[in-house]
């Protein structure tokens, strides 16, 4: 069953941004509906059995709450981990599209490997070969 968890995010150029995605991390576009002024009003995109949703920045009520990390200095308040098989193919992949990376490959003590970039408008991203799924749970 794909995962019933979808993260959602604005982009100010979300066409520039769904193109990025797919081409940097191997997102696929699964819904695209574009809207007024080359604005998207919703996007879905998915990587294997996840998936994001996002959309153009626009003055409605969702937006009144959901920022850009532009708009707020630059940091993130939340991140989404992605689960890939090949980290370093996954990181060079990424780095060639112009992702801005800010931690590099790592082996981690907990297990799996695992990177860290922020995408073309600042949303931080990880990328990783450590499955919670895969772990017993508590």
């Amino acid at each position: 069953m794909p995962s019933p968890i979808v993260p959602t995010l604005k982009y100010n150029d979300a066409a520039a941004a769904i193109e990025w995605l797919c081409k940097a991390f191997g997102f696929k576009q699964h819904l695209v509906v574009p809207g007024e002024n080359h604005k998207i009003d919703h996007a879905q995109l998915t990587y294997r059995d996840g998936m994001i949703m996002l959309g153009s920045v626009r003055n409605t009520e969702l937006d009144g709450l959901q920022k850009l990390p532009s708009a707020v200095g630059g940091v993130c308040t939340q991140s989404a981990y992605v689960v890939v098989n090949d980290v370093d193919a996954h990181h060079a992949r990424a780095v060639a599209a112009g992702a801005k990376v800010v931690m590099p490959p790592t082996d981690q003590d907990y297990g799996g490997r695992h990177y860290s970039c922020y995408d073309l408008e600042g949303h931080l991203w990880h990328f990783g070969s450590y499955n919670p799924w895969a772990e017993p749970s508590a």
